[in-house]
């Protein structure tokens, strides 16, 4: 009761202070006043006020919040492990299907790059030399 005298007395003052706002010619202002001291009025007509004021007193209530919070820090340290991990799967020993032989484990580098048979140092910049000069470089 004494909960819902306050939130109505301060939806009445910040809808008085919203219409000396709105006198002043500010109605952006007096608008944005008049949306924030309607909430309290708001949550009392809905009964979320006699919610809270159920939920702050109960023993249980808080117990609740506490499983809840438990399960919230579960749920982060299993995805910081996880992410730690890299996302890899354990096998528990032996060859599993995700299981991979050690030889295969590196890739092979056989393939490499080799320059073609006219191709020397100097041809290589040969067109950079020539923009340079160009361009007066």
């Amino acid at each position: 009761m004494l909960a819902e005298t306050i939130c109505s007395a301060v939806s009445a003052a910040g809808l008085g202070i919203a219409a000396i706002t709105a006198y002043r010619k500010r109605f952006v202002s007096a608008a944005r006043i008049a949306a924030y001291s309607l909430v309290p009025l708001g949550l009392v007509m809905t009964g979320a006020v006699d919610w809270i004021a159920d939920t702050a007193f109960s023993p249980v209530a808080w117990a609740g919040f506490g499983v809840l919070g438990l399960a919230w820090v579960l749920f982060l340290s299993t995805r910081a492990v996880e992410r730690r991990r890299g996302g890899r799967k354990e096998t528990t020993g032996g060859a599993g299907p995700g299981a991979v032989a050690p030889a295969a484990s590196s890739p092979s580098r056989a393939v490499t790059a080799k320059p073609q048979a006219g191709a020397t140092a100097g041809e290589d910049f040969s067109d950079i030399e020539a923009i340079l000069k160009k361009h007066g470089i």
